[in-house]
C-alpha cells in the first residue's frame, strides 16, 4: 500500500505531503450517491470490484464524486442528472465513439471522459481502459 499524507483540515488522503487540493471534507459513498439513480451506484460498485482485483485502490469520496487513486489519481466518477461521468486518466487520447471528450492535463496525462448510464456500459474494452489507467498511475 502506498503511504499517504492526510490533510489536517479536511482529513482527506493524498500521495504527497502538503499536496495542493481543494480542501473540502470527504463523505461516504452512500452520501455521494444519495438521491441518484440506483444504476449509478451499481456502476460504481462494478468499477470498484474490477479495480480491487488489480491491487490497492484509494477512493477519495467527496460530495461531487469519487476520485480513484493508485499512486496518483487515475479516474474519477461524478454523478450527474442523467448519467455517471467517468474520467479515465491515461497517457494517451482514447479514440472511441464513447469518449465524449479528451483533455490533456499534463505532458504525460490525458483525461478521457465517458457517460455511463448502466452497468452494461462496463464492457471488456472499458474495463481494459480502467486497468490501463490504474497501471499508469502506479
Amino acid at each position: 500500500m502506498v503511504s499517504r499524507w492526510t490533510c489536517p483540515q479536511c482529513e482527506r488522503e493524498f500521495a504527497r505531503a502538503r499536496q495542493s487540493h481543494v480542501c473540502v471534507p470527504g463523505c461516504t459513498v452512500e452520501e455521494c450517491f444519495a438521491g441518484r439513480p440506483p444504476a449509478q451506484r451499481e456502476i460504481y460498485d462494478a468499477v470498484m470490484d474490477h479495480l480491487t482485483m488489480l491491487g490497492p485502490v484509494h477512493a477519495d469520496v467527496v460530495r461531487v464524486g469519487v476520485f480513484l487513486k493508485h499512486e496518483s489519481k487515475f479516474a474519477e466518477l461524478r454523478p450527474k442528472v442523467r448519467s455517471l461521468s467517468l474520467a479515465l486518466v491515461l497517457p494517451r487520447v482514447v479514440d472511441d465513439a464513447r469518449i465524449a471528450r479528451s483533455e490533456r492535463i499534463s505532458v504525460e496525462r490525458v483525461a478521457n471522459f465517458l457517460k455511463l448510464t448502466s452497468v452494461v456500459d462496463l464492457d471488456e474494452q472499458l474495463l481494459d481502459w480502467l486497468s490501463e489507467a490504474y497501471d499508469a498511475a502506479g
